[in-house]
């Protein structure tokens, strides 16, 4: 079943600890002006193995014109798409490939996990305009005062990582689509958006949309099919999009970059838009080329920011891009996208 109580905190960092001990986790202290919370960060996994992380430093997305109309406190969130739950695959927030193992800690600046997370609370504790959004599973308030800051009543936020895609075991129970885990920091005083993502490397890219439950193996006939079904991700690539057209009626288009040495064939593949509505591909990508999709209904590239994804015959996402109002802003202007 997926988490029961997925949240966003909306909040000041006051305070903070750095992971270290048995079950190490990343503290922070935030207050809404009212009340106290700790959001917590997994910074190691159980298992002792290094946690995978992302960190966008310049965060661009349809989500942060909507995490600016929610006020500071801590808010329950619906595990759904159109509003600003997490989805790192689905919400396009990120691609497989960028995450990199870091561990706990280690000797020099700037070269584990603790030291990646602390650069940004500590940005933003300097800095009294700074607000940080936690995305995760809350708990509270409890009877007792909180172990790491000892405010009352404890409460806060944890989970914030991947939280689908686990194999069977004791966090399975935990995988869901659309109630991924994240730490997003806005900077209005540089007009700056920053995002920190986690995974754990037990955990599989590709999902179920509906359970969030690791998409099983192919056979070994399905792995000889091109694109491979084990490894899909990024074969054919978003790379630009005219969304805001100025000819009437308007005629929206998407390009397509095939990265693999031979032709892929586009049939049974899909180009969705951020409600989730399939536009049917046909046709081959030659190796090395591109191609222009003419958008067609049902899909459509809103002006106002939205996401793009690419889709193959297996279900499985293979790549995916976002954009922004901003981005959108100027007619006749096509979006270049680089991941």
């Amino acid at each position: 079943m997926p988490l029961k109580n997925y949240s966003l905190l909306k909040g000041r960092p006051i305070n903070n600890r750095l992971g270290s001990g048995a079950n190490p986790h990343y503290q922070v202290l935030i207050s809404d002006g009212a009340d106290q919370y700790r959001i917590a960060v997994n910074v190691q996994s159980s298992d002792g193995s290094e946690v995978e992380y992302l960190v966008r430093s310049r965060f661009d997305h349809p989500i942060t014109e909507q995490l600016l109309a929610f006020e500071d406190g801590l808010h329950r969130l619906p595990s759904a798409p159109g509003g600003v739950a997490l989805d790192f695959i689905r919400g396009n927030l990120a691609q497989p490939w960028e995450f990199k193992p870091l561990p706990l800690s280690a000797p020099g600046p700037d070269n584990d996990l603790n030291e990646k997370v602390d650069s940004y609370v500590q940005r933003a504790m300097a800095d009294e305009a700074s607000t940080i959004y936690a995305f995760g599973e809350s708990w509270g308030p409890e009877t007792k005062a909180d172990k790491i800051f000892g405010f009352r009543p404890g409460r806060g936020i944890h989970d914030i990582h991947f939280n689908q895609g686990n194999p069977p075991g004791s966090f399975a129970a935990s995988n869901g689509p659309w109630q991924d885990g994240g730490l997003i920091f806005h900077f209005p005083t540089s007009s700056q958006w920053s995002a920190v993502f986690l995974k754990f490397q037990t955990q599989a890219w590709h999902s179920d949309d509906h359970s969030g439950e690791p998409i099983v193996s192919p056979t070994p006939v399905e792995r000889d099919r091109i694109p491979p079904f084990d490894a899909p991700d990024g074969l054919v690539r978003i790379v630009a999009a005219l969304v805001n057209d100025v000819n009437s009626p308007e005629q929206e288009t998407v390009t397509l970059l095939n990265t693999a040495d031979v032709p892929v064939d586009l049939s049974g593949w899909t180009l969705r838009d951020k409600n989730k509505n399939a536009m049917p591909l046909s046709g081959q990508i030659a190796a090395g080329a591109t191609t222009v999709v003419n958008v067609a209904a049902p899909v459509s590239l809103s002006n106002r920011g939205g996401i793009i994804t690419l889709v193959d015959g297996n279900g499985v996402k293979v790549h995916g891009v976002s954009y922004t109002r901003e981005q959108a802003r100027q007619p006749g202007r096509t979006i270049p996208f680089q991941q």
